[in-house]
Order: structure tokens, then C-alpha cells, then sequence
């Protein structure tokens, strides 16, 4: 059995989990990466006897509306799926009940689920050393309990139920990261932007219609020159700080 990970994880908090999950297995390891907008979803072959690992971000508690588009795209051929939803310890309210849906509208069968946590994107303040060691173990412990369900014999592999709400909480449009005084016109946010929201020709214009708010952008800048709205993050801050303060654990769903 390989490891195919389907990853939508624009600042890395994403794929840091998803990598900690695979590694447990120990067998050959493929990524699809969600985030390449130069990619032909389409063309990619998943193998029915591999395990695939189909992870994103919370945003707002739903999935990435560009990580969903880009998503269908790929056919599953009934292969076995792990779902991994990523979260800044505030909360993943439906993403897990419409990855799966997603999943399963891509033919996979969802044979567990994950929800993690990992660094906030947007108030990086908060998680910000996890996944740490307690998160390992539980990603880890959680990787042999999936296995031995595996392993089971089991003719029927789905899980059914999963937290969350059908139709899904509507979101409104996000914090767009601007670029200060001190961005030098590299294009490295260009290049990188998954949603290709940033001009190339002249990297200080974002348009703010296909920016998802991803943050990647701030994250990837070598001279720290792109952030947010410092009034609207603190807003955001006061908001929701009486929950994102204290300490989410993981969760498994089997």
C-alpha cells in the first residue's frame, strides 16, 4: 500500500500534519498538490489500492472553495481516503462534513477522519508551536488505529456520521493582504499565490476577487513586506479570542 496525498496547504501548517501521518506508514509517499494552479487535476491516475490522505485547511469552517474546485477534478476509483481537516484551534465547524462530501462526489471511500490543529494563518499568535510533540503522538496513534481498521477484514470500511451541518455555514469574504513600503517587486508572492491573485508585472496589486485569503503570500515573503489590515486583525483578534485561547485537542473519526 502507498501513500497518496491529495494537500491544499498554502502556509505549510497543512502539510506538516499530513506529513507527520504518512511518515507513520513507512511506505512510498506521492503528493498532489492543490495548491498549483499550473496543474491538470484531471490528468492524475489515483491508484485504487493506495491509501489516499485528502487534507485542507479550515477557512471559516468550511473547505477552501478553491481547494474544492480544484478537487473534483480528480477521480478517485473507489480508492480508501483518510480525510484531514486543519484548524487554528479556533474551529472546523462543516469543513469535515463537506471534505466528505467532496470525497465521496470524487468516487474515494472516506474510511476515517481527521480534525488537527496547526498554526492560525491569519492570527499566527495562536497555535503557534503546533502540531508539537502531544500532537504527534495522538496524529501517530491515530495512523496505527486507522491501519488496524485496515487491517480488520471488514467488508464495509465507510464511516457514516461526521460533525457538521448540511447546507454548510455561508462565509463571508476575507482579510486581503496588501503589500507594504518595504516590498521590493521580487514577484515571489506572484509566483507562489495559489488563486493567482497577484499581478506578476507589478506585485504590489492584489485583486481582491480571486484572493482567498490564504495567506500565503505573507507567510512565503522574504522581507516581511505583505500583511493585513493591523485594525481588522485586531477586530478579528477580540472576536474570537475567548475561543481560539484555550487548547483544542485533535480528533479521530473512525
Amino acid at each position: 500500500m502507498n501513500i497518496t496525498q491529495i494537500v491544499f496547504s498554502p502556509t505549510g501548517g497543512t502539510q506538516k500534519v499530513v506529513d507527520i501521518l504518512s511518515n507513520t506508514w513507512n511506505t512510498q509517499i506521492n503528493t498532489i498538490d492543490l495548491t498549483n494552479p499550473k496543474l491538470d487535476f484531471s490528468a492524475f491516475n489515483i491508484d485504487p489500492e493506495d491509501l489516499v490522505i485528502l487534507a485542507v485547511p479550515s477557512y471559516a469552517g468550511r473547505v477552501p472553495a478553491l481547494a474544492a474546485k480544484r478537487l473534483t477534478q480528480i477521480q478517485g476509483h473507489h480508492a480508501r481516503c483518510v480525510l484531514v481537516c486543519v484548524y487554528g484551534n479556533r474551529a472546523y465547524e462543516d469543513t469535515l462534513i463537506e471534505l466528505s462530501d467532496l470525497a465521496l462526489q470524487c468516487d474515494f471511500e472516506v474510511v476515517a477522519a481527521i480534525a488537527a490543529i496547526a498554526k492560525h494563518s491569519i492570527m499566527t499568535q495562536f497555535a503557534t508551536d503546533r502540531p508539537d510533540a502531544s500532537d504527534v503522538a495522538d496524529l501517530q496513534n491515530y495512523a496505527h488505529q486507522i491501519q488496524e481498521k485496515l487491517d480488520s477484514g471488514r467488508s464495509d470500511l465507510t464511516i457514516s456520521q461526521l460533525p457538521g451541518n448540511r447546507p454548510y455555514k455561508q462565509t463571508k469574504g476575507g482579510m486581503i493582504p496588501y503589500a507594504s513600503d518595504a516590498c521590493n517587486e521580487c514577484g515571489l508572492c506572484a509566483a507562489l499565490c495559489p488563486a493567482q491573485a497577484i499581478d506578476p508585472t507589478n506585485p504590489k496589486v492584489t485583486d481582491p476577487q480571486p484572493c482567498i485569503s490564504c495567506m500565503r503570500c505573507v507567510s512565503k515573503c522574504p522581507h516581511q513586506a505583505r500583511q493585513v489590515d493591523p485594525v481588522q486583525l485586531e477586530n478579528l483578534v477580540n472576536r474570537v479570542k475567548d475561543a481560539i485561547s484555550s487548547r483544542k485537542n485533535n480528533e479521530l473519526f473512525l
